[in-house]
């Protein structure tokens, strides 16, 4: 009986100085957290808006930024510009990618965990150039028409 009656002792003796600290460093860990997740999200809406995800975003981001790209280039040479807003597009979209993927870790991770940024680009890398494809592929077989500025007439 006097066994029990210890342990009960230090479990309370144990659950109040777990208390303590947890009261004690809460503010600070609570204001780092809620920046974390609010940055997260911040980040994921921006990706979001920039992948090839959302079907609406090349009007008001992905295409104003691929010619923006395409023009600068073209201030070298004005044969760039076309060239070049396509690796403009191509580049937003691997960004978006990027973004909603340090966004999602900011949100789901619960302990912080080192970026292996190599294997975060090389797999935005991938799912854009596989998106790409997949575009090209429908314009070929005339799934989706091509803009008037592939015409040859």
């Amino acid at each position: 009986m006097e066994s029990v009656q210890n342990v009960s002792q230090e479990l309370n003796v144990t659950g109040d100085t777990a208390l303590e600290q947890l009261q004690q460093s809460t503010p600070e860990e609570f204001k780092k957290d809620i920046f974390k997740k609010l940055r997260g999200g911040f980040f994921l809406v921006l990706g979001y808006l920039l992948s090839p995800l959302c079907w609406w975003n090349d009007l008001l981001f992905n295409l104003p930024i691929a010619y923006g790209f395409g023009y600068a280039c073209s201030l070298l040479s004005p044969k760039l510009l076309l060239p070049c807003s396509i690796i403009g597009y191509w580049l937003s979209n691997i960004v978006g990618i990027l973004l909603m993927q340090f966004g999602s870790k900011d949100i789901f991770q619960k302990e912080p965990q080192e970026h292996n940024l190599k294997k975060e680009l090389f797999t935005g890398l991938i799912s854009s150039t596989v998106y790409t494809l997949l575009i090209i592929l429908l314009i070929q077989l005339k799934i989706l028409d091509s803009p008037i500025l592939f015409s040859n007439g």
